[in-house]
């Protein structure tokens, strides 16, 4: 993968090889969303009896196809017989048309799978504020091939900037009954919490209700999707979907705290925080993965604030592209979250290394050890900001002239 130079130079080594799950196939093809070949076109057809559970952008704008997720999880109480991803255009900002295209690409979907219309869940990707083109979909359809997934391939055709494939799968026991994950997910740019432009469709085999799928995507997408940031942008189609295929034949779970989840809590958060820090490592134009971790704050929710104002700060990212260590500027960052914080208790350390300590520079502060620490690929931020129990941890990457590139080019 590392040797293609358009490929980032933080992307992991290769594809994971992720388990099979029963009960999911795919197919994949081309719409002609792009000017150049590339497939673009994914649909998932789920046995009878999926369930399924998602999380969506805050974005008050939102798109067709979230907009259409929510009301038929609502409607059929989580069943899901299948999926229609297309890249290359976010059908967003599309008015009544764009609600009319994404129905009639279902229903040409629902039919290709041979599932009820109703349960068919949609996402979208790509340029905002163009009317999908629907007759591109039907007329692709009836050239792919439904058969067992394909996950690099799955998660090729829903890529837009992206520079390569993301997926993570793991394996666990719900009551001593084998249980698999694998997920797929897209995301480069336009990333910050709540959601960003990012995709991601993850699978088990368990047998599990909606409520039970929907608490615990929510309850770990917390630290994992919502704990990244590209930019500090959310886009309108974000999602995540969950869905459980109910092949493994767990026995009956009442609810999401029983403690035969407990493995498979940690299982699902490993996939979705493996996703989620994909994404980072492949944000426009990076190449420096950060991690940002702050304590000492009065709440969880106040440390979560100030990462974040760190993580997007341009000063910040601008200097850790230039392997600078300005800890003045995370100084400035915490201040400016508008949070409470004890200046005298201020502490900033870059990896092992002390920049202040005590509100003020640290007295064996080494800019020599500092700059060498500094052209790491993967650095560590951490910082005390008073005597509280909160603490959070976020990710990020730096800002380089090459997001401008991609940015300013993307629609020309």
């Amino acid at each position: 993968m590392k040797p293609d130079s358009n490929i980032s130079p933080l992307a992991p080594e290769f594809f994971p090889q992720l388990p099979e799950i029963a009960g999911v196939e795919a197919a994949i093809g081309r719409a002609g969303f792009y000017k150049h070949d590339r497939p673009d076109l994914l649909v998932i057809r789920c046995a009878p009896g999926t369930r399924a559970a998602g999380v969506f952008t805050t974005n008050a704008v939102g798109s067709a196809p979230t907009d259409w997720c929510k009301q038929a999880l609502a409607a059929t109480r989580g069943a899901a017989g299948g999926l229609l991803v297309n890249a290359g255009c976010a059908n967003s900002f599309t008015g009544p048309a764009g609600d009319a295209a994404c129905k009639r690409s279902l229903e040409a979907a629902a039919e290709k799978i041979g599932a009820p219309v109703r349960e068919m869940l949609a996402a979208s990707t790509g340029v905002i504020g163009v009317v999908l083109d629907d007759a591109k979909i039907a007329a692709a359809l009836p050239n792919m091939h439904l058969a067992p997934v394909r996950w690099p391939d799955a998660a090729a055709a829903i890529m837009t900037t992206d520079t390569f494939a993301k997926g993570a799968g793991a394996t666990c026991e719900i009551d001593g009954v084998k249980v698999s994950i694998a997920g797929i997910a897209k995301g480069s740019g336009m990333i910050a919490p709540n959601m960003a432009t990012m995709l991601a469709f993850v699978f088990t085999d368990a047998a599990l209700s909606a409520p039970i799928l929907k608490t615990l995507l929510r309850q770990e997408t917390e630290s994992s999707f919502n704990a990244i940031t590209v930019d500090g942008d959310r886009s309108t189609n974000d999602c995540v979907l969950l869905f459980a295929t109910g092949q493994a034949k767990v026995p009956p779970i009442p609810d999401a705290k029983d403690e035969r989840l407990a493995a498979f809590r940690e299982a699902l958060s490993e996939v979705l925080r493996d996703l989620a820090i994909q994404i980072v490592r492949d944000g426009e134009g990076a190449t420096k993965l950060v991690a940002v971790n702050v304590e000492g704050a009065v709440s969880d929710a106040s440390a979560k604030a100030i990462a974040r104002t760190i993580c997007e700060s341009p000063l910040v990212k601008t200097a850790i592209a230039g392997e600078d260590a300005n800890w003045g500027r995370v100084v400035m960052a915490i201040g400016r979250a508008d949070q409470p914080v004890r200046k005298e208790m201020i502490s900033v350390r870059f990896g092992d290394l002390y920049a202040a300590r005590d509100g003020m520079v640290s007295p064996d502060y080494d800019e020599a050890a500092m700059s060498a620490y500094m052209k790491h690929a993967e650095l560590e931020i951490s910082v005390t900001v008073g005597p509280g129990a909160g603490r959070a941890r976020m990710f990020t990457c730096d800002l380089t002239k090459r997001y401008v590139e991609i940015n300013g080019d993307y629609r020309s």
